[in-house]
């Protein structure tokens, strides 16, 4: 299958994509002994010869891990602070790997690690709705008024937020815990949603990705994710797509 082939050498390890896009415009690739410097160039890695610098250019397989981020790792692949960064946990990988949207430093739970980058799109893209659910532990007690304002949404430097499910909620006079679904998150969108609602956060944890869970995963551990699992996971992004583009189209028909 062709593919562009900033994305073949990215996923070979050669860097990020826009990296990747800079080698190719210095004319360090060539694809069949032919060198290639324009950009948007498609290339079947299974049929075709790639080499950088002179070295053979060899097509990764996919890969796939479900970590549990413990708190103080960064999701990021370049860290110029030097912090401890969640992809370093996964070991005897010779893949560039990433994680698929992020947990802020302070939080932990359920992340997904990959080469995969149409897997990363199906999963974080907002057209996909899939579901991000986090247990949440604050200072004081959640009041009613709170959980109605989280719900329609709040408003924030980037806009209003999108509405959030609030379920499963024990509330005390020192503390109150609960757990938030949220289909589209931005940076830290949880902490400031309840900041701005004067709640103080004790604990973020994700706890579940679409329909993917797994209570028994310890923190600072990993592991492969099953083919019935990305089977899954794929089947709720395709209904996610489905259900957001019949929601378009109905749209259209009454505009019309």
């Amino acid at each position: 299958m062709a593919e562009r082939l900033q994305k073949i050498l990215a996923e070979a390890g050669l860097g990020s994509r826009r990296e990747c896009e800079r080698i190719i415009v210095a004319g360090r690739v060539t694809v069949d002994g032919k060198r290639v410097v324009t950009l948007g160039t498609t290339v079947d890695a299974d049929e075709s010869e790639i080499r950088c610098d002179g070295s053979l250019i060899h097509k990764q397989r996919k890969i796939y891990f479900l970590l549990n981020k413990p708190k103080g790792y960064v999701c990021t692949n370049r860290d110029e602070l030097e912090r401890l960064k969640a992809i370093d946990i996964i070991k005897n990988v010779t893949q560039r790997i990433y994680t698929i949207g992020r947990l802020d430093k302070e939080s932990e739970g359920l992340i997904i690690v990959t080469n995969d980058g149409d897997f990363a799109n199906k999963l974080s893209h907002p057209k996909y709705e899939i579901s991000k659910t986090y247990f949440v532990e604050v200072d004081g007690y959640l009041t009613d008024a709170a959980i109605e304002a989280l719900e329609s949404g709040v408003w924030l430097s980037f806009g209003k937020t999108q509405p959030v499910r609030i379920r499963n909620v024990h509330r005390g006079k020192q503390r109150s815990r609960f757990e938030m679904v949220l289909k589209e998150g931005k940076n830290r969108e949880i902490r400031r949603m309840l900041v701005d609602c004067n709640y103080k956060v004790r604990i973020l944890r994700r706890i579940k990705i679409g329909n993917l869970y797994d209570p028994s995963l310890k923190i600072g551990k990993y592991r492969k994710l099953a083919d019935n699992e990305l089977a899954r996971l794929y089947a709720l992004s395709e209904r996610g797509s489905a259900r957001r583009s019949n929601i378009r189209g109905s749209l259209y028909h009454q505009k019309v």
